[in-house]
């Protein structure tokens, strides 16, 4: 029986990202398989779709009862192991022995034996080791899972984000193509009175021509976000569905406290380490234990029968029966064990080594993810202004062009600087909203 931690590990940490017993079922999809629809597709309700279905949470869910099974099956060796042994055998030719110089055949050409045997194990490091650590893997299964939902929710939510600022910048293209319209009836009137020559109509077919450009490839664009958040909901490719969402209400979440502090013990990565290092610890104790002897009581009964005759090989029988203690010490192996102890000291060394480096790293992810966020909170408030502007000097500059004081190329600088600034904002609250998420994952915030 060989469960060592160094097996043990590579089992668990081999499963990926990253997972369902923690999540509850969302009320508003209907039960079923992959072809369910989700009915409210809300930001909570698509993280929680994606969740129950996503392949590789059920990889690390199914992980999990396999894990369960795993250590059961290595607990089932503290219980008495119970074996039935049955024989028949017909000897050709007989075994002949030598007693005084005289030859002579012996036993009998047909045989037969049933056996019941019983042992228990009364002190085995290897049955030992799977009940210390059992708790631990069962941990760090649940920990990978745990893992693969944060990650999920993490990916799931940008996508979400993306999807409806992609919505957003087209109804900015969509009211833009309607100014463009406005402004081409403007020019075109102005120029069947003579106000203005043809330059300003042709100038604002070109701007309305690329605005309607522009909201083809954002249709295009949009599709294909939507594939991708499907994808990472394991929703079916067939159907579809409408996100819901407030932006006032979103666009009031946009703020964190960025003076809060980091705490390692929060971080999902840092947790793994730490029970990986703690079934480390138990893997030294397990070479430790290889001086002590092996222990365990055993019990055996016989029924054996011998007849030359076959159909009355059965006819009487010679039973036998026995019980015992068996101790084993491996005295000597080559210096094995030592070695083996000392190669498990020096990775739990490593271990320590590798939780002081995602500490650092940690660190490095908070303070790269802060000086994102608060970046993006400095542009995407400076653009909210923009727009304020933009939309000022459009409307301005769009009665004195009616009333004949500006010439049209402002009228079409001032509507491109309106969409730019309103495309831009939305740019920006896209980037925010996924920079807070960078934050609070870095933090540590979010947890399933």
């Amino acid at each position: 029986m060989d469960f060592s931690i160094s097996r043990v590990t590579s089992s668990f940490f081999s499963a990926t990202i990253v997972f369902l017993v923690l999540f509850p079922a969302s009320s508003n999809a209907q039960p079923g398989g992959n072809d369910s629809v989700l009915q409210n597709p809300t930001l909570e309700n698509v993280v929680n779709y994606a969740i129950q279905r996503n392949p590789d949470i059920k990889n690390a869910s199914l992980n999990e009862e396999i894990t369960e099974t795993i250590i059961k099956s290595k607990l089932a060796e503290w219980y008495p192991q119970v074996n039935f042994n049955y024989s028949l055998q017909h000897t050709f030719q007989l075994p002949t022995a030598n007693f005084n110089g005289q030859y002579f055949k012996t036993g009998l050409q047909n045989t037969s034996s049933t056996q019941i045997g019983v042992t228990q194990n009364i002190f085995n490091r290897d049955v030992l080791l799977a009940s210390r650590t059992s708790g631990d893997v069962r941990l760090l299964a649940r920990q990978n899972s745990s893992q693969q939902k944060i990650n999920i929710a993490a990916q799931v939510s940008k996508a979400f984000y993306d999807v409806i600022l992609t919505v957003q910048q087209l109804r900015v293209i969509e009211e833009d193509i309607n100014r463009i319209n406005l402004s081409l009836k403007d020019a075109f009137y102005q120029y069947k009175s003579g106000v203005t020559d043809k330059t300003d109509y042709k100038r604002a077919t070109i701007s309305l021509n690329n605005a309607k450009s522009q909201k083809k490839n954002g249709e295009e664009s949009l599709k294909a976000k939507y594939a991708y958040l499907k994808q990472l909901m394991s929703y079916p490719a067939t159907s579809d569905f409408e996100l819901q969402y407030d932006t006032t209400e979103m666009m009031k979440g946009i703020y964190i406290d960025t003076l809060q502090s980091i705490n390692y013990n929060n971080r999902i990565e840092y947790k793994l380490l730490q029970t990986q290092k703690n079934l480390q610890l138990y893997n030294l104790k397990y070479n430790q234990w290889s001086f002590l002897p092996d222990v365990s009581a055993y019990g055996n009964y016989n029924l054996n029968f011998q007849n030359n005759s076959l159909s009355k090989v059965y006819n009487r029988s010679f039973p036998n029966s026995y019980a015992g203690l068996l101790l084993s010490i491996p005295i000597f192996q080559g210096g094995k064990r030592v070695q083996l102890i000392k190669q498990a000291r020096l990775q739990v060394a490593q271990l320590d080594n590798n939780l002081l480096d995602i500490q650092n790293r940690i660190n490095t992810e908070y303070q790269v993810a802060l000086a994102a966020y608060k970046s993006n909170l400095t542009y995407y408030l400076s653009q909210r202004e923009n727009v304020t502007l933009a939309q000022e000097v459009y409307d301005v500059i769009q009665l004195q062009y009616r009333s004949g004081v500006k010439s049209y190329i402002e009228v079409i600088n001032s509507e491109t600087d309106l969409r730019t600034a309103q495309i831009n904002l939305y740019n920006a609250l896209y980037q925010l909203l996924s920079s807070k998420i960078d934050v609070q994952q870095a933090m540590g915030n979010i947890s399933y």
